[in-house]
């Protein structure tokens, strides 16, 4: 009867978003998954999302993967207000571990387990066209601001979007690298929250949803009981100013501000180490996380 009740619960939101578009965002901070538990239980909840109906497109992080294997070459990773510092050599290793290490496991994890997904990047049908990013930093109260070249970073420009429909019309989970293309064929690292953000206004999605290894945002730093259920823009915004919203929290957030400004109803950031926390989320009364609206 519980397992009954459960499935009833369900219906509601499953005949609410079927045919519909979700974007996911799979952060990089959750995948160092020793037993692959993470990356198998997101994996069985994308399969089960496309099979009621729901259209998946996943976007992946990997920043951790990429200091790990950088400083095994012997190359120590450089930040500017939490942007790697991308040369050419780092952008070699930013692909080689994007595509070829975590694109491909992520993919072959969902076909394992009886889905049908595709690798994607920027660079596949023009999917993430991308300028080289300038970034500004703060330089103190007597001194005017810098702008720093942080090499092969890029903002994402136009989305052509495409080839996700012609994948997700026919079944298919499209998993995205976040490397955009540059006008003359270079690539560019491109923020994964960014990423998403951009998907999910391009594709008008019904939800973004950005895992992560928080369980959402705090209206006290470091204190779990004072997780925010829902958060309105403009209170999002003064917590980014304040300093409340700070460091990998800001994209996210960001990311979440400019897809529902661009039409999408619902964001959400999530706990993406719960196990089936997309599942809790989606197709539960009281959901998880912190859900950012408009």
């Amino acid at each position: 009867m519980q397992r009954a009740g459960i499935l009833v619960e369900a219906l509601p939101y499953i005949r609410a978003f079927f045919g519909k578009t979700f974007v996911i965002k799979y952060g990089g901070s959750t995948m160092p998954d020793p037993d692959g538990e993470v990356q198998r239980a997101v994996a069985l909840d994308l399969i089960l999302l496309r099979y009621v109906g729901v259209k998946v497109v996943l976007v992946h992080g990997g920043g951790p993967a990429i200091t790990e294997t950088m400083r095994a070459l012997g190359k120590e990773p450089r930040f500017v207000n939490g942007r790697r510092v991308t040369d050419a050599e780092t952008m070699r290793v930013v692909r080689m571990v994007m595509m070829g290490l975590l694109n491909m496991d992520i993919v072959a994890t969902i076909n394992r387990f009886g889905g049908k997904a595709v690798g994607l990047s920027g660079h596949d049908a023009n999917l993430m066209v991308a300028r080289k990013r300038l970034e500004r930093v703060e330089s103190g109260p007597e001194s005017p601001d810098q702008t720093v070249d942080l090499g092969f970073v890029g903002d994402i420009e136009r989305v052509n979007p495409e080839i996700l429909h012609l994948l997700t019309d026919q079944g298919y989970i499209p998993v995205v690298a976040p490397i955009g293309a540059g006008y003359a064929g270079e690539s560019y690292n491109i923020n994964a929250d960014s990423a998403a953000g951009e998907l999910a206004a391009a594709l008008r999605a019904d939800k973004l949803i950005i895992l992560t290894d928080v369980e959402g945002i705090l209206e006290e730093p470091g204190n779990p009981a004072s997780l925010i259920s829902a958060l309105q823009v403009p209170r999002a915004r003064r917590m980014i100013q304040e300093g409340t919203i700070s460091a990998g929290m800001v994209p996210k957030v960001e990311a979440c501000i400019r897809a529902l400004e661009a039409g999408v109803p619902r964001t959400h950031i999530i706990d993406g180490r719960t196990p089936h926390a997309l599942l809790l989320e989606i197709f539960t009364d009281r959901g998880i996380g912190t859900m950012v609206v408009s």
